[in-house]
């Protein structure tokens, strides 16, 4: 990577906790929300106001559809761009749960699923976040036993995600609709969905309790490797050209509105971290799977990180148009009304920092 160093920072693990506190934190996020605001967040000049922030915190999940995140932090990339601005890392297993945190003022930037994302803004009213890059596309697969071969054959069976709501969990429920197998949020249908964390998810299937699960890079893989499961469903064959985003980085935007110059800085230290990710996959998979160890304590074999690492692609640009299909899944899902889109994404910080560093900027629709 461009920069090299140590763990800068030791980092928290925060346990899940139900899809219904994201509710409970609407309050806060209006609380933390600047008041009165009317200015345009798509129309942010980027550096030309505001003050660098004193923290910034950060969440993020120690896997590999976070590897933009788990790999800025852990050489120090990030930490190095931020400068006098200390950084403040916590980890977590599912969206819901850390933009609960969000919302409630406990974060001021995130690495998370689109769905999550979707679903906070629109219960903070549409103030409480803004989208402001991709990070991650593809990555995410359903897991089944050996002798499942066909959708035919769950009737009856359990599939677990990480959480309800969670991007993956909508993927799930809207494929298991259009197979024929209307889910209920509280777990009722002929296919049971079962929230759990990543971790317990692949010890009950070895032991048999759960007949799979869709789950995101790279516990996926480890489903197929330590538990001898196979794909049933890969999710990129249910997106056009296989695009869809996994992972979007978002932050509070009161936050983006006070401090530019500081979401500049993340920025930059995320499109710096993609760029030797896509250059340096063998070096990437090393660091990204030690620095998943360090956090978890959990170990991925060399076979597990090849694996992942062929069903996702770190990215800057959050596949705006994809947001809308994410939508309409959570909609027929009954876990969101339909809404407009409007406001949700700011790319102006963006493209500007991609042109600065000489690449590409983003589609905006």
């Amino acid at each position: 990577m461009p920069r090299t160093g140590k763990f800068p920072l030791a980092l928290r693990t925060v346990s899940a906790l139900a899809v219904g506190a994201l509710t409970l934190a609407v309050t806060s996020a209006c609380a933390h929300a600047t008041a009165g605001t009317t200015s345009d967040p798509a129309t942010a000049s980027g550096t030309s106001s505001g003050t660098a922030a004193s923290t910034l915190r950060l969440g993020y999940f120690a896997n590999v559809t976070h590897s933009t995140a788990v790999a800025e932090v852990a050489d120090g990339t990030l930490a190095k761009d931020l400068g006098s601005t200390k950084l403040d890392t916590s980890i977590y297993n599912a969206g819901p749960t850390e933009m609960t945190a969000l919302l409630g003022g406990q974060l001021d930037a995130a690495y998370v699923g689109p769905s999550s994302a979707l679903s906070a803004w629109t219960k903070s009213d549409k103030q409480g976040l803004t989208i402001i890059a991709g990070a991650e596309t593809g990555g995410a697969e359903l897991v089944v036993d050996s002798d499942i071969t066909s959708a035919a054959q769950l009737k009856g069976t359990t599939i677990a995600d990480p959480q309800l709501g969670n991007t993956q969990d909508v993927a799930l429920r809207y494929w298991l609709k259009e197979q024929g197998y209307p889910t209920t949020l509280q777990g009722g249908g002929d296919v049971t969905v079962q929230p759990e964390a990543n971790a317990t998810t692949l010890t009950l299937f070895k032991e048999g309790k759960i007949q799979g699960a869709w789950l995101p890079e790279p516990w996926a893989s480890r489903l197929v490797l330590e538990g001898k499961g196979h794909v049933l469903v890969d999710e990129k064959t249910l997106w056009p050209s296989g695009q869809f985003a996994t992972t979007n980085l978002v932050v509070a935007t009161s936050f983006l509105e006070a401090h530019p110059q500081t979401v500049a800085e993340l920025l930059d230290a995320q499109i710096a971290t993609n760029k030797w990710i896509l250059a340096n996959p063998t070096a990437a998979q090393t660091l990204i799977s030690a620095s998943i160890k360090k956090l978890t304590g959990s170990t991925i074999t060399t076979a597990e990180i090849q694996r992942a690492w062929t069903e996702e692609s770190v990215t800057n640009d959050p596949l705006v148009s994809s947001l809308k299909t994410s939508l309409s899944h959570a909609v027929s899902d009954g876990l969101l009304k339909n809404t407009s889109l409007t406001g949700i994404f700011n790319l102006t910080l963006l493209n500007q920092e991609l042109t600065k560093a000489g690449e590409s900027a983003v589609p905006t629709s």
